[in-house]
């Protein structure tokens, strides 16, 4: 009980934060509020910490704590001394590639052969709904080009591990989602550059072979890596099953700030508009992946988890990508925007399903 009162005393806390911060604001002085603003998420993510409901937002919140600081004192997240940042971004998507290789085995494939039907409609949902919708968006959004190809790049990407989370919250089909998954992020090298090319080709100019190549360097060589990994030290690296999600949520959280902090200028121009967008386009990706989904009479659990899959994009990889060609500030907001609120859209859709039990039990 006392514990609880904490909890709800440090809510309390960050709701006087927030006060503090919107009075700043109002009156003229948001330059100045910015430590109010990063107090406040860290105040609230620590009080969500002390509910289990809440718990799962913890991570989203602290990830927007750091995004304040990074717009508020962007210089302390450009470089250090001669050395950019941004030159981190690879390495950590190849490290976060390495952790999901060593997470994986053949197993995760068993279901193309058990279940075909529900791979291939929830692999070509994921490189079907997501890009068009994407060029949709981009193409009525009156962006710069460079901007623009982000929301393409986004949703031509595969769908992420965080996926796989919401699907086993949202009482989905796991080893669906888990197949999806690696199936959509081997293809990837191979369709994000084509997808790309036909898509984003108006916006900016697309060297499929050097895209291809620098996907496979960031997904194909590193979860290669880590299957070799798993397969020689099976069961001898528990500690490495431990570390590597931290490892990956560290990763993507610092990925996030570097992008956010290089293109500070263009967020505060367009911001705004940019988030709904996005927003639009992940919303567009559970609604459509789960009726695609139902229109080909897959299972209720089946089509949560192609909702998930189609949703739930890897802003990491698209990132990198941006990165890759030089595109970060610009390229590389739309994916910066896309992770921390599609945990957020992801985890209110996965608490609503897991309260409700899916009509049907059948696995396709």
């Amino acid at each position: 009980m006392k514990k609880k009162k904490l909890f709800l005393t440090v809510l309390g806390l960050a709701a006087l934060l927030l006060l503090v911060y919107a009075v700043m604001v109002l009156s003229g002085h948001i330059a100045n509020a910015g430590p109010f603003l990063v107090l406040f998420f860290v105040a609230l993510a620590a009080g969500f910490y002390g509910f289990a409901h809440l718990r799962g937002y913890v991570y989203t919140i602290m990830i927007f704590a750091a995004v304040s600081l990074a717009m508020y004192y962007p210089e302390y997240f450009i470089s250090v001394g001669d050395f950019r940042l941004t030159r981190l971004i690879t390495p950590l998507i190849q490290l976060i590639m390495f952790g999901m290789g060593t997470s994986m085995s053949a197993r995760d494939f068993e279901s193309v052969i058990k279940a075909p039907k529900g791979v291939f409609i929830g692999v070509t949902a994921q490189f079907i709904i997501m890009p068009l919708s994407g060029f949709i968006l981009a193409s009525v959004s009156d962006f710069p080009p460079e901007i623009a190809a982000g929301i393409v790049l986004i949703g031509c990407s595969p769908s992420g591990m965080a996926s796989n989370v919401m699907a086993y919250l949202a009482k989905a089909n796991l080893a669906l989602s888990l197949t999806i998954t690696a199936i959509a992020t081997l293809l990837a090298p191979f369709l994000t550059p084509v997808l790309m090319k036909f898509l984003a080709g108006e916006f900016i100019e697309i060297d499929v072979l050097a895209m291809m190549w620098d996907i496979v360097k960031m997904i194909i060589i590193p979860i290669g890596a880590g299957l070799l990994f798993n397969k020689l030290l099976h069961g001898k690296a528990r500690w490495l099953d431990l570390a590597m999600p931290v490892v990956s949520m560290l990763g993507i959280a610092l990925i996030i700030v570097v992008i956010t902090a290089a293109g500070r200028d263009s967020l505060l121009d367009i911001g705004l508009v940019l988030l709904l967008l996005v927003l639009f386009h992940n919303l567009f990706g559970y609604t459509l992946g789960y009726w695609y989904a139902r229109l080909f009479r897959l299972p209720e659990r089946d089509a949560r988890t192609v909702a998930i899959e189609v949703g739930m994009q890897n802003g990491g990889l698209a990132s990198g990508i941006a990165n890759s060609i030089g595109k970060i500030a610009t390229m590389g907001l739309a994916p910066a925007i896309f992770g921390p609120l599609m945990n957020i859209t992801g985890s209110i859709l996965a608490s609503y399903w897991h309260k409700r039990e899916p009509k049907d039990k059948k696995v396709s």
